[in-house]
């Protein structure tokens, strides 16, 4: 044990960590752990298991930025104060600090999780009676994973130590003081690193039961597609805004503006999606053979179905191993349909500046669309039979719930909304939510309710359901971390930003749209618009790809990375968040638009601080801008 504890005072040295470093439970205490863990091939994929294992949950509500700390959501101020005031919705509220951060991944674990996929590199070559061909594989799977979790790390912060290897016992106490990397440097090393794995990846998962959520050919094209875009947006592609930010050498962190590096993107993103394709990946479309499933009913199956279905064609990877976080983040995000309040906690409230951002039924911005009469959006109007799949017949709500995109209906529960599927076999006869205060859907406890009237029903599986004791049961799944939609996305942006607007970055916008239930980008805006020409211009299309990501992924994390790496955070996070009056019950009351919260997302929010403790230990690191 006494090499593990070196290595374990090395690292504290360079980053101050605090976590326990009981990491690999494979022996028992008296063992030399790291030589146990390679003795055998049982034992090497437990450490295989290991390096995975530092994997960030993406469906974590307490540690995910990007899901309470974006603009997305809001939750009651009394639920706040008693379980929330240091989970990222601190962040959106202009309260993050260098001396205590909020989501602090430098000190999080992920750089033990590298230094565990270095010592497996190591190591796992003098694994006996071990087949080649899997420790070939599993070399792979690691040397991606430490690339994913150096790149996490870089989004983060920006420029970061490179750990390509680990430190020898006996070294120096100032060669284990590292220094943080120009951020180009760091692209360059986790993309070669993926580069020089993929041919050792297999192209599928053959083995379903034991290995879903292990690395492919995909993920790892998929990841570095990510990547690239990330490189080669305004946040880390010419931020004048870190024009200054140099090392101690006086070396600029940040580099020059570059386009090529959208052609990068371009190659990226267009290389796994043909991988994709070629493992037999493809947008999720919902099938059954239910006679009363009329298409209306299907695509809103479709578009239900999409992110939660297990392990459908369109995951290319998910997060295998969080499932109670999936489980939690339902019960947050589920609307009352039971007779006990206390089944679900509904406190997750998507806000009414989301809301406004889905389309109309003609795939245009409200705004934008000459159809659209915004003299009517607060005024009552009864649903009629002929609405019944989306709206409850016979009740009146505000017009700006009428005729809207799909999506809209798929993706959000709000009073009086159709909410299909939850123990439901008769899609003729949905549930109907009621959200106003002492409703079932409402608000029933000072802090367990939905503070703006909107539920994010997109992250709820449809398949979940109210027992006759009100208890509700979730039916857990893969919180996707990289989906085909998102990938042709990106493809359609990279197009634009070094091409200009065309046929391809038209043609692959036009999948994620079509399979919404929406008509093509072009013929939106030439039949619909009061702007047609709008998608012919490299600015114009640039802000309709911006908002269909922002549409079609929401709630899926990706929002949040999105905004700051379009530099367009500060503006969207320091938003006021509005809802819906969920205070009272009377119904003009309650459609009235208030203030839930307010939001100070600064200039400095956009790279995280290291805490001030580890720049005293570790003299090498320069703090990021405004946290100094």
């Amino acid at each position: 044990m006494k090499i593990i504890k070196i290595f374990s005072l090395i690292i504290a040295v360079i980053f101050s960590f605090t976590a326990c470093n009981e990491y690999l439970d494979v022996v028992p205490d008296d063992v030399a752990t790291i030589d146990h863990a390679f003795e055998d091939h049982t034992q090497a994929r437990k450490y295989l298991n290991t390096c995975y294992s530092f994997l960030p949950a993406k469906s974590n509500m307490w540690s995910n930025p990007a899901l309470l700390g974006s603009d997305e959501f809001w939750i009651p101020e009394a639920q706040y104060n008693q379980s929330f005031t240091g989970t990222p919705q601190a962040i959106v509220r202009g309260l993050q600090t260098s001396v205590s951060p909020i989501a602090n991944l430098w000190e999080s674990g992920l750089f033990i999780g590298i230094r565990q996929c270095n010592v497996f590199m190591e190591k796992i070559d003098l694994v006996p009676n071990m087949d080649d061909s899997e420790k070939v594989r599993m070399k792979a799977e690691v040397r991606v994973l430490k690339s994913y979790y150096h790149y996490l790390l870089l989004r983060q912060y920006g420029p970061i130590p490179i750990i390509a290897s680990n430190i020898e016992v006996g070294a120096e106490p100032e060669d284990i003081k590292f220094e943080r990397q120009p951020v180009a440097k760091v692209f360059d090393y986790v993309t070669a690193e993926i580069d020089s794995s993929i041919s050792y990846l297999p192209s599928q998962i053959q083995n379903r039961s034991e290995e879903l959520g292990r690395i492919t050919k995909s993920v790892a094209l998929g990841m570095k597609a990510r990547i690239h875009l990330l490189q080669a947006s305004p946040l880390f592609n010419g931020n004048d805004d870190y024009s200054d930010f140099v090392d101690n050498n006086g070396n600029a962190y940040f580099p020059a503006y570059d386009k090529e590096k959208w052609k990068l993107a371009m190659e990226s993103c267009e290389a796994a999606i043909n991988e994709a394709h070629n493992a037999n990946h493809g947008l999720f479309e919902y099938s059954s053979l239910a006679t009363n499933y009329n298409d209306t009913v299907l695509t809103l199956a479709t578009l239900r179905r999409r992110v939660t279905e297990r392990w459908n064609d369109e995951v290319v990877w998910g997060d295998s191993k969080n499932a109670g976080f999936t489980h939690n983040l339902q019960r947050w995000s589920q609307a009352n349909l039971g007779d006990r309040v206390a089944a679900v906690v509904s406190g997750l409230g998507v806000t009414f500046n989301i809301v406004q951002e889905y389309y109309t039924a003609n795939g245009l911005p409200t705004s934008e669309d000459k159809t659209w009469d915004a003299s009517q959006e607060m005024v009552y109007k009864e649903i009629e039979d002929t609405d019944r799949y989306y709206l409850e017949p016979k009740e009146s709500i505000p017009g700006l719930h009428f005729g809207r995109e799909p999506r809209f209906y798929a993706d959000l529960g709000f009073d009086r909304s159709a909410w299909h599927w939850q123990g439901v076999t008769n899609v003729e006869a949905p549930n109907y939510i009621k959200c106003r205060a002492g409703e079932k859907s409402g608000k029933n406890t000072i802090w367990e309710y939905n503070v703006t009237g909107y539920f994010p029903k997109k992250v709820c599986h449809p398949d979940g359901t109210f027992n006759s004791a009100g208890n509700y049961s979730t039916t857990t799944y893969a919180f996707p971390r990289i989906r085909l939609a998102d990938l042709y996305l990106g493809y359609a942006e990279a197009i634009n930003e070094y091409e200009g607007p065309g046929t391809k970055a038209y043609e692959y916008l036009d999948y994620v749209r079509q399979r919404a239930g929406i008509p093509g980008v072009i013929d939106s805006y030439t039949n619909y618009s009061n702007n047609p020409s709008k998608p012919t211009t490299q600015d114009g299309l640039r802000e309709i790809i911006h908002q269909e990501r922002l549409n079609e992924l929401s709630f899926e994390t990706r929002r949040y990375w999105d905004l700051r790496r379009w530099k367009k955070a500060e503006s969207y996070l320091s938003k006021k968040a509005y809802g819906w009056n969920a205070e009272v019950t009377p119904k003009d009351d309650y459609y009235t638009l208030r203030v839930v919260g307010e939001r100070n997302y600064t200039r400095r929010d956009y790279l995280w601080p290291i805490r001030d403790y580890v720049l005293t230990v570790n003299t090498n690191l320069i703090q990021n801008p405004g946290w100094e």
